[in-house]
């Protein structure tokens, strides 16, 4: 009998150690389970993306209000195009919005940085698949070291 409570309690702690165990996976990798009824998607086209992921953050003053989910190539324009699943409790962001790709730090990771627009009796909200016109691309480390060392060179 008193093996039998033993195992039973080993049991119990492994199977709490392995729901601590993933729990914490989650909020490391930043995976948060909702439903599809709190989310609403935009979709914008930037000129180049640099290093963004999929699952990098949408984020408005430093506040993430939604995630990069796809990123495709439009076969037309051949430009990337990015969709974004927001967060239903940010739906107040006007047409006039505007979305840039920053990086966080010199060298860190890259995400969506939303600037909300001017708001007016005339401009409607941002709704369910509606796109973000208003984008400025990555700025490449590379590049930006480039024209440096160019225009630097041109002086002498």
């Amino acid at each position: 009998m008193l093996t039998r409570k033993i195992e039973l309690l080993v049991g119990v702690f492994l199977l709490s150690g392995l729901l601590a165990f993933c729990v914490l996976v989650f909020n490391v990798a930043n995976v948060e389970v909702k439903a599809n009824d709190q989310t609403y998607t935009l979709v914008a086209e930037f000129n180049n993306i640099g290093g963004l992921k999929v699952r990098s953050p949408v984020k408005v003053g430093g506040v993430v209000v939604g995630r990069v989910t796809d990123i495709t190539l439009d076969a037309n324009k051949l430009i990337p195009v990015v969709t974004l699943t927001m967060d239903k409790r940010y739906d107040q962001f006007p047409e006039t919005s505007s979305l840039a790709i920053l990086t966080s730090g010199l060298l860190g990771e890259q995400f969506i940085g939303l600037t909300p627009g001017f708001m007016d009796d005339d401009i409607a909200m941002l709704a369910n698949g509606d796109k973000v016109h208003d984008t400025r691309g990555a700025l490449i480390l590379e590049d930006l070291i480039g024209q440096l060392l160019y225009s630097m060179s041109s002086k002498e």
